[in-house]
């Protein structure tokens, strides 16, 4: 009698466990943000990997073409890179650059500026005192050689704000390129109006 009572009470409870309508549902229901998570996520994380990689061939573009100069250039040109740096890299991206000539003096024993320019001022002019607290990114050199430096600030900022990629957090971030070369042709590139001498010491 009891058991049969037992039986009857628990009949319903039984029937509902076995029930498998509405399964499916169910799990779309609870897929559906894991898969969004996972999806804008990896959006996010490959968004920056290509803005940065697109930053970076950018300004090694830009350095290149200074560096096969055989005459001597003028801030419309640099003003003239600056354009087709912002190109390269979209609309997206907002671009910063600053062009420096350096030379490295055996006799006094550092890296020196020969002339420094940013594009519309967007960046301030290195000087031969501000330029040593960068020397440590900058290869040696024989004395009287000269290099060219190229740095572009670019403000990358994700489609999704503070998006989730991969358990990290990505937000707004200013992409830093510092780009050293050599000049190919002469011995040192010089800028229109400025003391400029193109043999080595």
């Amino acid at each position: 009698m009891i058991k049969t009572l037992t039986r009857k009470l628990t009949q319903p409870f039984r029937s509902f466990a076995r029930e498998e309508k509405g399964a499916m549902v169910l799990e779309v229901l609870l897929t559906i943000p894991v898969f969004a998570f996972c999806t804008i996520g990896t959006y996010t994380y490959w968004d920056a990997f290509r803005s940065l990689n697109t930053a970076q061939k950018a300004t090694y573009t830009v350095a290149d073409m200074i560096s096969r100069e055989t005459r001597e250039i003028n801030t419309t040109y640099l003003t003239g890179l600056h354009d087709v740096l912002q190109y390269m890299v979209g609309d997206e991206l907002p671009v910063q650059m600053r062009v420096s000539s350096i030379t490295y003096s055996g006799v006094r024993n550092r890296f020196e500026i020969d002339w420094s320019r940013s594009p519309n001022n967007e960046l301030p002019q290195l000087t031969t005192t501000t330029l040593q607290s960068l020397v440590q990114y900058i290869p040696m050199l024989a004395d009287g050689d000269s290099i060219v430096l190229v740095e572009s600030n670019m403000q990358f900022t994700p489609a999704f704000q503070e998006s989730p990629a991969f358990f990290m957090y990505v937000g707004d971030e200013v992409f830093r390129q510092f780009i050293v070369t050599r000049p190919r042709f002469v011995p040192k590139i010089c800028l229109q109006n400025v003391a400029c001498s193109n043999t080595n010491s």
